[in-house]
């Protein structure tokens, strides 16, 4: 709990993963994927319960044998591809009818956020009275520095008004969610059903927490980083 109001950590993990088969339970750094973010959960000062959602019994398996709580497999209509994760939130709520004030996901392909980002991002968002948190980190390259590229293989700025600049006192910095810290009060997230809101505010992560595991190079990228 944090100043009285009680906390639910969902950690969905599906079983498919066409990128990076079995992604989730890959042995990353000595421990399956997963097993970063249920750690990192449990080193939570405020965190009161932590629950696994997904649709595979091996994750289910390896969930269970690190204390973790998996009140049942997904039923299949939010086992595939275009079942979202505020799909998922929805019905773990549904599913254990507990009361929980604040609800947070924690993706296991953030295997390098550590509990002290948890924490703080619920520290800041009960300081500050705000009603949802989304970790982001900042971009490598401003908006202004992005291009489309059209049918005959022409540049076209993304943003016509902007012009090219080096100039570091010209670049407006921007972000990007990264992926590690998505925090709602319970009641605002079944109104709104999405952890992007008019009232969303940034959690700031440095770049070397923020690695998203999406395919192999990403999955190498980390693990030097655990190891750097």
């Amino acid at each position: 709990m944090i100043n009285g109001k009680s906390i639910l950590a969902i950690i969905p993990a599906r079983g498919g993963s066409k990128r990076l088969p079995d992604k989730n339970i890959l042995p990353f750094a000595g421990k399956p994927l997963i097993v970063w973010s249920i750690n990192a959960a449990k080193g939570s000062k405020y965190i009161d319960r932590i629950i696994v959602s997904t649709d595979d019994k091996k994750i289910a398996d390896i969930a269970k044998k690190n204390d973790c709580n998996v009140p049942s497999l997904r039923p299949e209509e939010l086992a595939t591809n275009d079942a979202s994760t505020n799909d998922i939130v929805i019905h773990i709520l549904n599913l254990i009818q507990n009361n929980f004030d604040i609800v947070l996901i924690l993706q296991p392909t953030s295997p390098l956020r550590e509990s002290e980002d948890i924490d703080d991002g619920l520290e800041m968002m009960d300081r500050k009275n705000l009603p949802v948190i989304v970790s982001v980190c900042e971009s490598g390259k401003p908006l202004n520095w992005h291009y489309t590229i059209e049918e005959d293989g022409r540049l076209k700025s993304l943003i016509i008004e902007d012009k090219f600049s080096t100039s570091q006192s010209e670049i407006t910095k921007t972000y990007l969610p990264n992926g590690a810290l998505f925090i709602s009060e319970t009641e605002i997230f079944r109104i709104n059903k999405t952890f992007f809101t008019k009232s969303t505010s940034a959690y700031i992560m440095p770049p070397e927490r923020s690695i998203d595991i999406d395919n192999q190079m990403d999955f190498l990228i980390g693990e030097t980083l655990v190891n750097f």
